[in-house]
C-alpha cells in the first residue's frame, strides 16, 4: 500500500482509494504464500511487530518515491522551454498529481506515461517493489544503508536536472537562435511589430522541432525508466541483507 501511494501513476488521485486498497490486498494475497514458505519470521511482541510493519512500509515509500523522482524528469524538461516558446504563463491542471503544471511539461508527462505503460512499468513495479523487496532486503537494512541511500538520492537529484536539460536542449537551443534572429530583425527593421510576430514564430518553431525529436524523446524516456528500475535493484544489492 505504501508503494502504491508513492509510485508513478499508481499514486494518482484519479484512482479511487477503494481501488488502491483492493489492489494492494490482492497483491498481498498473491505474495503471501511465497513469503510464508520462505519462513518469514514474525516478532513476538507487539512493539517489534509495529516496527517491522513501519520498516516494510518505509521500504515501499522509498522505492515509490525514487521511481517518481526519476519519472519527474519529463515534466521538468518541458518547463525549461515552455517559457521561451511563450507558454510560461499557461498552466494546466494535472488530474493525476492534483497540481498545476506548465502545458509542455504536461505534454511530455503524458508521453512518458505512455512509454511507462509500453515498457511494462507496472509489472516491473510489483516485481521489483514487492517480490524483490521481500527476497533481498529487510527493514533493518535501511539503518545500515542510510548513507548509501542519501548519496543515491542526492546524486539522482543532480542527474534529474542534467537529464531534463539534455531532453529539452534541442528545443531550447533552437528557440535561442530564434530569439537572436528576432533581435537582429528588430535592429534592422524597427518598423516591424516583432512583439506580435515573435510569439507565433516561437511557438511554431518549437512545435516543429518537438515533432522532429519526439522519436528520440521516446527512446530517451524508455532508457530513463529502465535506468530507474536498475537503480532500485542497486539499492537491494548494496543494502540488502538477504531478505527473507
Amino acid at each position: 500500500m505504501a508503494l502504491m501511494l508513492t509510485a508513478p501513476l499508481l499514486s494518482s488521485e484519479a484512482i479511487p482509494p477503494v481501488a488502491k486498497g483492493g489492489f494492494a490486498l490482492f497483491i498481498s494475497f498473491i505474495i503471501f504464500p511465497w513469503v510464508f514458505e520462505t519462513g518469514y519470521e514474525l516478532p513476538k511482541s507487539i512493539v517489534d511487530f509495529f516496527l517491522l510493519v513501519t520498516g516494510e512500509a518505509l521500504i515501499g515509500i522509498i522505492i515509490g518515491f525514487f521511481l517518481a523522482l526519476v519519472y519527474s524528469v519529463f515534466q521538468l524538461s518541458g518547463q525549461f522551454f515552455a517559457f521561451q516558446m511563450g507558454f510560461g504563463a499557461s498552466s494546466v491542471f494535472d488530474p493525476l498529481a492534483q497540481v498545476e503544471v506548465p502545458l509542455m511539461g504536461q505534454f511530455l508527462n503524458l508521453l512518458a506515461m505512455l512509454v511507462f505503460v509500453s515498457v511494462g512499468g507496472f509489472k516491473k513495479i510489483f516485481i521489483s517493489g514487492v517480490y524483490q523487496s521481500f527476497k533481498l532486503i529487510r527493514a533493518a537494512d535501511l539503518i545500515d544503508g542510510r548513507e548509501f541511500l542519501m548519496k543515491l538520492f542526492s546524486g539522482t537529484m543532480g542527474k534529474l536536472f542534467e537529464t531534463a536539460l539534455t531532453i529539452a536542449f534541442p528545443i531550447v537551443g533552437t528557440l535561442f537562435i530564434v530569439s537572436v534572429c528576432m533581435g537582429l530583425l528588430a535592429k534592422a527593421a524597427p518598423q516591424m511589430n516583432l512583439l506580435m510576430l515573435g510569439f507565433p514564430i516561437s511557438i511554431g518553431v518549437a512545435f516543429l522541432v518537438l515533432f522532429l525529436v519526439i522519436p528520440f524523446v521516446v527512446d530517451s524516456a524508455s532508457r530513463i525508466i529502465e535506468a530507474g528500475f536498475r537503480q532500485v535493484e542497486s539499492i537491494y544489492q548494496n543494502i540488502g541483507g538477504g531478505g527473507v
